[in-house]
């Protein structure tokens, strides 16, 4: 096999699977066709055989061939079967040569792959087999390291493959005259438009297979074009849409409007930040030259200022605001009991309605870890924690993610004595190591204890104290607490509403599976925000929400797959940290190479004027290129500080345009230029820098220009960068 591969590469064996090397032969092969016919059709089975399962460039003449030399009839025949033996034999080679290899090492990724083939693989092949979207060699080495059985897959390939033979076949038939007809336009025409009418058929068949049990309950007509299961930031958007666009809409909430942002999330632990950081600044009035300034914290004062900063949004995603712009709004809990029909139980009673699409938006939940004695003794999470009046003087908070981070210093800056309890080897594992560095340093200073690789093993209550004890490297450790709020991560909401009934399954991560549209595995069932992932943060959410909505009301005429290319994220502890795009941590796991560029904000005018001279901006380019892969913000303001490069992402701009732009002096936006600046030091070459320096020489009269040439050479051969750092000029 290998032989045979090298000597069609080498001998340029290629150069005879041409068309004008059939054009040349076609009239001796068409008398030896009509002598030897059967001789002929096996000469050019083995052939078409041995092409396919070496998996050589070829196949795609040969059916063109074929179809000149035997006629639609017979050349369907031959070819549909050395087709289908040709891809299994390369199906076989794959298998028996990289399988084991392939999947010892990618085994994990792969699982995923593998437990689809095993579940609906036949299905899947002939999707790829009917709609040609990679080349069919790639299709035989791909599947060969799948568990699927050589038998389905030689069935499904004859019969996937069928219409795109005939198409091929009837192409050359009609080539084979080699003028222009119409009978040859159409041919082209067909094989055109093929692929197209392909997947459009394939859509409808699996649509046709999963909307089959349900088919005698499809209402004849629906009260809604679009409901929405929840009212959080992807259910509001979602109707918004809908209505926008004179869809009739609604939405159902069982809870409160606004969801989790509003009510237990973004907006509560900001107004609560907003509080504990005030705080911070009277704590350093001396750094401002204030001799003395001190404050008496009201913990119930304010957390019912919290209380009040939701009511007061409350009317951004209010039922009145959402029935104004034409939505009905439904209060109750919804169960989808059909594709096209939702009961909605009410304090009233129960109520069925239709729609021809669904937006399921539940949103998510705190996760509770199944630590022993946490139940019995109490808990918070950052759903229940505003319903505190009474502070915490000693508080425990499990997970060093986000809101544990941001809630950790917002409860120790009011006065709680706070212990952080994580159990990777460092808080904020998401960020780079140096970037979750400079929180814990802070955290640290500001007297929080963080203990990283603690796991919290149990909870108990000793003579009326409650205790989390938690194991550090074999030794058991005792911290005493009056209250411990768990944060260790939040989980879709994926169960109560129907979707085992209807077979809608969910991912390892738990949340629903859904495709690249965002649809699930029913075409009229959309999901996004918490629940569908990969984020859960309030603005991807509504961003998703419009490719849902949009693709759930106009996706039969065109669809839009969800974009995730520039998605941007903020944790706002003090310093913040802002991020989009990779970051070096990641870069390294996928093996991305990247040049970094540091500028640390210590050294701008306004950080330092402001007392807020700490951070850092990281900006990851492509290397030789000004092309923006990410960028991590440290510091004050760094969530509005990221919003420069989250535009540049988007729509191209790279560093050069950023360092080109005038930034109002002085702000902390400047470090976003200055961090371009690092960039661009970071591309000056020595061999530059020394011919600069004899030309600048040459221009004063105490140089030569034969130094000036001499440094010419250096341009080229000395392609090492100027500066040892990657600090920008001050000033």
């Amino acid at each position: 096999m290998a032989a045979a591969a090298t000597a069609f590469v080498l001998l340029d064996l290629q150069r005879y699977l041409s068309l004008d090397y059939f054009r040349a032969q076609q009239a001796s092969l068409e008398a030896h066709y009509r002598a030897f016919p059967l001789r002929t059709a096996a000469l050019y089975m083995a052939l078409y055989i041995g092409v396919t399962a070496l998996s050589l460039p070829g196949a795609a003449v040969l059916t063109l061939a074929g179809g000149a030399l035997f006629g639609l009839g017979v050349g369907t025949l031959l070819i549909s079967f050395a087709s289908s033996i040709g891809a299994t034999l390369a199906f076989l080679v794959s298998r028996a040569l990289l399988r084991d290899w392939v999947q010892a090492r990618a085994g994990d990724r792969l699982r995923t792959i593998n437990e689809g083939i095993e579940r609906e693989g036949a299905f899947y092949l002939f999707a790829i087999r009917l709609t040609p979207v990679f080349p069919f060699w790639l299709v035989n080495l791909a599947m060969g390291i799948t568990p699927l059985r050589a038998t389905t897959y030689y069935w499904v390939s004859q019969l996937g493959m069928l219409p795109g033979t005939v198409a091929y076949v009837y192409a050359g038939s009609q080539l084979g005259a080699f003028r222009v007809s119409a009978g040859l336009v159409l041919a082209f025409v067909i094989l055109g438009v093929f692929p197209l009418v392909a997947r459009r058929a394939v859509g409808a068949l699996k649509a046709r297979r999963v909307y089959a049990p349900w088919a005698a309950r499809r209402p004849a007509r629906f009260d809604y074009n679009l409901v929405a299961i929840g009212a959080g930031s992807g259910g509001l958007v979602s109707v918004y849409i809908g209505a926008a666009t004179k869809a009739r809409v609604a939405v159902i909430e069982e809870h409160r409007m606004g969801g989790d942002c509003l009510n237990t999330g973004c907006v509560p632990s900001k107004a609560l930040i907003r509080s504990a950081k005030l705080l911070s600044h009277i704590a350093r009035a001396r750094e401002m030259g204030i001799a003395e300034a001190s404050a008496r914290v009201d913990f119930a004062d304010v957390m019912e200022r919290v209380a009040r900063v939701v009511k007061t949004i409350e009317p951004h995603d209010s039922a009145e605001r959402y029935t104004g712009l034409g939505v009905d709004v439904l209060a109750g809990r919804a169960r989808i009991t059909s594709p096209w029909t939702i009961e909605v139980a009410t304090p009233t009673g129960t109520r069925t309605i239709t729609t021809r699409s669904i937006v399921i938006a539940a949103g998510a939940k705190p996760f509770i870890p199944p630590i022993p004695g946490l139940k019995e003794a109490g808990y918070l999470t950052s759903d229940t924690i505003w319903s505190l009046r009474e502070q915490p003087a000693r508080l425990v908070v499990l997970g060093g993610g986000p809101i544990g981070s941001e809630l950790s210093q917002a409860f120790a800056r009011l006065g709680s004595q706070v212990t952080q309890v994580e159990m990777g080897p460092r808080i904020m594992a998401r960020e780079d190591a140096d970037v979750s560095e400079m929180v814990r340093a802070r955290f640290e200073q500001e007297g929080i204890r963080v203990l990283t690789g603690h796991r919290a093993t149990q909870v108990v209550v000793e003579h009326g104290e409650k205790v989390l004890v938690a194991d550090h490297q074999g030794t058991a450790v005792r911290i005493p607490f009056d209250a411990v709020l768990v944060a260790v991560g939040r989980v879709a909401n994926t169960t109560g509403y129907g979707l085992e009934e209807l077979g809608i399954g969910t991912t390892k991560q738990r949340t629903i599976e859904t495709d690249a549209y965002l649809q699930t595995i029913y075409p009229n069932i959309f999901a996004c925000g918490d629940v569908a992932g990969p984020f859960q943060f309030t603005h991807t959410a509504a961003h998703q929400a419009w490719y849902a909505a949009v693709n759930a009301l106009f996706g039969t005429f065109r669809r839009f797959k969800a974009d995730y290319r520039v998605i941007p994220w903020a944790t706002f502890t003090d310093p913040e940290v802002a991020r989009v795009g990779l970051n070096e941590q990641e870069a390294r796991e996928q093996r991305v190479p990247v040049t970094v560029s540091t500028f640390h904000i210590g050294e701008l005018d306004r950080a330092i004027a402001d007392e807020e001279a700490h951070g850092l901006v990281k900006v990851l380019t492509k290397p030789g290129s000004d092309r923006i892969l990410g960028v991590t913000i440290v510091g004050e303001h760094a969530g509005d500080l990221l919003a420069e490069y989250v535009l540049a992402m988007k729509h191209g701009l790279g560093l050069e345009k950023i360092l080109g732009t005038i930034h109002t002096y002085p702000t902390l936006a400047e470090a976003n230029k200055y961090a371009a600046g690092a960039w661009k030091r970071g591309t000056v070459t020595r061999g530059q820098w020394a011919f600069l320096s004899a030309f600048q020489a040459w221009r004063r009269g105490s140089g030569t220009l034969g130094a000036v040439l001499a440094r010419v050479v250096g341009l080229v051969r000395d392609r090492r960068p100027a500066y040892a750092d990657d600090a920008p000029p001050t000033g």
